[in-house]
């Protein structure tokens, strides 16, 4: 039997229709729709709330407020500034502030539009009319609509729902009769995630291990009627409740601070890229970014090249439309989290009428979208990818007349594809659709159905209609007209399906048939083109000229001064900022790891360059000012950067195969070169050129430090990370420094000499200057390094995280930095760390000790019996290798001090910092770090006069000393109680101030007489001569 006609059978034989079975929903002898729920009430939920106000009313005619003509050069100023003038204006009974037109014409925008404020309407004299374009580099969206602020909803207490089981599509939920809800209310229902629930599905299983908690189903709903303990929703459920899974819980809202009417219509927007390499990704990623908005439209819009997509709705987003859209010529590479045309991760949207070209998930949905959301009229034309719910969980979701041209429409478990997606489609409706092949299973606990379909079928779901057409045409249009009237279905507009029959038709049928086939089969698109062309905006004003941006908005709103910079500076000894010693913590950012899920990413914290496409926040794609106010609020002085260790979640497994595709998974850590657009590297796309920059890399690091500059904080930057070339093999298999992975041919073993077929230890390899080509990938490299930051004074360049290679590459290391450094007057300032034999070669090294600014203390320490942990450089061992063989008893309090005071006393000019809590077994007390004479220790808050005097300071004790003193030999002091009990002589009349040295405050004080001896009645005291 034929292997197509064994699928087919398979299929339909596991299907509903084998059994003689009724589809699950169908229609009736007078047209109205049938539906047959299964046994425990599940049906095909209602999908007619999805859209623009709930499909409630239509989209509004907003009155333009001012009009925004074509000037040469960057137009993003007077655009945004226009929009900022619109958000003032008050809004009118419908909810809307105006409309900010954009003349005919192209726009050209080298930033980023914002809407921020509710009632506000971007759109164009229509889509052949007006361009807007994005220009220059920048993975930014073109228009992103969000409020200034983060904001979710908030609740009261959730009300547990009293049912045993709330089937599929229900609307009706029985609540305690105390209950106190009312018709109106805003209310979220919860179905929670138990461990009970990830079991019966089998998402424990390898590769996409579920955990509670981590995929709750959250449905924003409005009560519409209230009888007793039961109230009824405006929209059904696209999950069961289940009591044996955990039930569900509805809470009223209490606060919805969202986005309302908002709009963006009648333009064609263009990510513009002028790079030769045709995957290039520096540029505008997408179109439209929307996030905590709710009743908002894209129509009418063409969008050209963008890299991620044309329209991102995130989880935040309820009730929108997006209508008659192209995605048209991305340009980006054949990956993951690349040319998601049209996704939506909110509820209650609709895609009617788009259209995607040479996309790869062209209609997509993302984690635990609640539902119902709608795709209906829209066609993917030579995609690379299928369609279908991308991540964990979307339930309700409706393919309604969808067409993917070459590639398959799946309903399924993607198990890892991405990591940890597992059942991503549940309770979905593929309606009238056709596809190479139609994926169709059904999770446990759930159901998806195929209904009248033209595809391969594959899987266990509910199949009805091979080759077939069902009425009425659109399932959507129907159940708009049964719940809303025959007028609010007409704005669903026209479909092009119109199944004729022809099987056997009559001679003059025949004839009409032959004179239909004598010209092109209309597509979709020649229809969105046709709505385009006939479209211009409806309220573009009779008399542009009276709403004019000089007339209306004025002259542009002055630039903000640029605040004022904190250098740090270096003065006897310590790094200074505003006159006062550096002291705080020291952020580590994640540099692996990672997740996109909104609730779970904030767990991993900030890291700059982290990128998650269309995606913002700690954990995503980290604002940077967030980052830095953070840093001050939490009172940490630096940043310790280093690139990530790899580009791709997928290779947080650590496993050192090539990879069969190139879905890269999301966040990725950018790496700081950028990719050819040629060949194919282990991770599956194109291969890095070592002579070129990642642009986005670097202007993100470029940016953060001169919110370093303004804002007083330290930017350590890491030029390498070793963690590459050492230890496990997975961290090699995807370095843009190997071999197969870069245009340029790197003299690195290939294939790699994994010892054991696990580990990697190519350190000697890449640290090798005297390799000609080597060298000078490195200098070009280094170069790169210091040019980035040319006009930032807070940058600390130092050598490598994880550092422990020998002296010759160091020295070339050094060379390189300085020299590049004084060509170009950078300001940054070089710390070398490295193993204590390499470190204190160069600092013997009478012309190589000038060039070294700071030491930092990270790969050695003293112990606390006095023996020294001090691993050799150049002995290719990582560093926690060389503490597993080490047998040096651990740091402590003294030691550590000891270890910082002994180099501020050999080299009292240069700042000594101490970070070997990284390398070795000892604590990184702040306190001990100060009394060292050490800079950036991570210490209290401490007051600006004691920081201020701590610049005159220096250590003043010995070894063994109870107690420890910085002193300037005019009388000021810090003083540091190794043990309780020890005495504080005083030499001249002081003020003795007592310090918590768990908070940094002043506890008490005391005036003391010259000759007198205190005992310390905290651990520190901080000693002035008295008035």
């Amino acid at each position: 039997m034929p292997l197509l006609t064994r699928t087919l059978l398979i299929a339909l034989l596991l299907s509903g229709a084998a059994r003689g079975a009724s589809p699950p929903v169908h229609a009736g002898p007078h047209g109205k729709l049938v539906y047959e729920p299964n046994e425990r009430g599940d049906r095909v939920p209602d999908f007619s709330s999805c859209g623009y106000a709930g499909a409630d009313r239509a989209i509004p005619v907003t009155p333009v407020r001012v009009v925004v003509n074509v000037i040469e050069g960057d137009n993003g100023r007077r655009i945004q500034a226009a929009i900022d003038y619109v958000s003032t204006l008050p809004v009118d009974e419908a909810g809307l502030r105006g409309a900010v037109l954009l003349a005919e014409g192209t726009h050209d925008v080298a930033g980023q539009l914002q809407i921020t404020a509710s009632g506000v309407v971007l759109q164009g004299a229509g889509a052949d009319r007006t361009r807007l374009v994005a220009t220059g580099e920048g993975r930014r969206p073109l228009i992103r609509i969000e409020p200034a602020t983060s904001l979710r909803l908030a609740t009261a207490e959730p009300i547990p729902v009293t049912d045993d089981y709330v089937p599929v599509g229900a609307v009706d939920l029985v609540l305690d009769a105390e209950h106190g809800l009312k018709d109106g209310d805003a209310v979220v229902v919860t179905r929670p995630s138990t461990e009970a629930w990830i079991a019966a599905l089998g998402a424990k299983t390898d590769g996409v291990g579920w955990r509670a908690g981590r995929t709750d189903i959250r449905w924003e709903r409005r009560v519409v009627a209230v009888e007793g303990g039961t109230i009824t929703l405006d929209a059904p459920l696209t999950t069961s409740l289940d009591k044996r899974f955990g039930g569900g819980a509805v809470a009223k809202v209490t606060a919805n601070k969202r986005l309302r009417e908002v709009g963006v219509q009648d333009l064609t927007l263009v990510s513009k890229t002028t790079s030769e390499n045709p995957l290039d990704e520096e540029h505008s990623w997408y179109g439209v970014v929307a996030n905590d908005a709710q009743d908002l439209w894209v129509l009418r819009t063409r969008f050209v090249g963008f890299a991620g997509g044309a329209v991102l709705l995130r989880e935040g987003v309820r009730g929108a439309t997006v209508e008659d859209c192209l995605s048209l010529a991305p340009v980006s590479e054949l990956g993951g989290y690349r040319r998601h045309s049209f996704f939506t991760q909110g509820q209650q949207t609709l895609f009617l009428r788009c259209w995607a070209e040479e996309g790869l998930h062209d209609f997509s949905v993302g984690h635990c979208a609640a539902g119902p959301n709608a795709f209906v009229n829209c066609y993917a034309s030579n995609t690379h990818g299928d369609s279908g719910p991308l991540e964990s969980w979307a339930s309700g979701v409706l393919y309604d007349n969808v067409r993917i041209d070459g590639g398959n429409l799946a309903l399924v478990n993607r198990w890892l594809d991405p990591p940890g997606a597992g059942w991503s489609a549940a309770n979905c409706v593929a309606w009238q659709c056709q596809a190479a092949q139609l994926h169709c299973f059904s999770p446990p606990t759930a159901q998806n159905w195929a209904l009248a379909f033209w595809a391969q079928p594959v899987g266990d779901g509910e199949f009805h209609g091979l080759s077939d057409f069902y009425k009425p045409i659109s399932l959507f249009k129907a159940q708009v007209a049964e719940r809303l009237g025959e007028a609010a279905a007409e704005r669903v507009g026209p479909f092009l399906l119109d199944p004729i029959a022809s099987t056997r038709p009559s001679v003059r049928e025949a004839v009409g048939f032959v004179g239909m086939s004598n010209a092109p089969a209309k597509t979709l698109r020649d229809l969105i083109d046709e709505r385009l062309k006939d479209s211009t905006s409806p309220s573009t004003p009779s008399t542009p000229a009276g709403l004019g941006f000089d007339r209306v908005v004025g002259a542009l709103p002055s630039q903000e001064a640029t605040p004022a910079s904190h250098p740090m500076k270096i003065v006897n000894g310590w790094i200074t900022i505003d006159g006062q010693v550096a002291t705080g913590g020291t952020m580590n950012p994640t540099w692996w790891r990672g997740v996109i899920r909104p609730n779970d990413a904030p767990e991993f914290g900030p890291s700059i360059s982290r990128y998650a496409p269309g995606r913002y926040g700690t954990g995503l794609t980290d604002e940077l000012v967030d980052v830095a106010d953070g840093m001050g609020r939490a009172g940490t002085v630096a940043y310790d950067h280093h690139y990530g260790l790899w580009y791709d979640r997928r290779r947080d497994d650590h496993l050192m195969v090539r990879r069969a595709t190139g879905a890269v998974a999301p966040p990725f850590f950018e790496q700081p070169f950028a990719r050819s657009g040629e060949g194919r590297a282990w991770d599956g796309l194109s291969r890095y050129d070592l002579t070129k920059f990642n642009a986005w890399y670097w202007d993100r690091l470029r940016d953060f430090t001169e919110l370093c500059d303004q804002r007083g904080l330290v930017f350590m930057h890491q030029c390498y990370f070793q963690h590459n070339i050492l230890e496990a093999g997975g961290h090699w298999a995807d370095c843009p420094w190997r071999s197969v992975n870069n245009v340029n041919a790197t003299p690195f073993s290939e294939p790699p000499p994994y010892v054991g077929d696990k580990r990697i230890f190519i350190a000697h390899q890449f640290y090798d200057p005297a390799n000609a080509k080597l060298r000078e990938l490195h200098r070009g490299y280094l170069n790169q390094c210091v040019d980035s930051f040319a006009d930032r004074s807070n940058v600390l360049q130092m050598t490598s995280a994880e550092y422990t290679g020998p002296l010759e590459f160091t020295q070339f290391w050094l060379d390189t930095v300085d020299s590049r450094r004084d060509a170009t007057d950078a300001p940054a300032l070089v710390a070398i760390s490295a193993p204590k034999d390499v470190q204190d070669a160069l600092l013997a090294d009478p012309v190589r000790r000038d060039a070294i600014d700071v030491i930092d203390i990270r790969y050695w320490s003293y112990a606390r019996n006095g023996k020294l942990y001090a691993p050799p450089g150049g002995a290719n061992m990582a560093p926690r290798q060389h503490q597993r063989v080490s047998s040096v008893s651990s740091g402590d309090f003294a030691s550590v001090a000891r270890s910082v005071r002994e180099y501020r006393e050999a080299f009292p000019t240069k700042p000594v910092t101490f970070y070997a809590d990284h390398s070795y077994r000892t604590p990184r007390d702040g306190w001990a770090v100060l009394m060292g004479g050490g800079s950036l220790a991570n210490v209290p808050k401490l007051s600006v006069e004691l920081k201020r005097s701590l610049v005159t300071m220096a250590p003043t004790w010995s070894e063994g000393d109870a107690l420890m003193r910085l002193a300037d030999g005019e009388g000021l002091e810090l003083c540091y109680a190794i043990e309780e009990g020890t005495t504080l002589p005083i030499r001249t009349p002081s003020r003795v101030r007592w310090i918590d040295p768990a908070s940094g405050q002043v506890t008490g004080e005391v005036t003391v007489a010259a000759g007198n001896t205190l005992t310390m009645a905290q651990r520190v005291a901080w000693v002035t001569p008295s008035e």
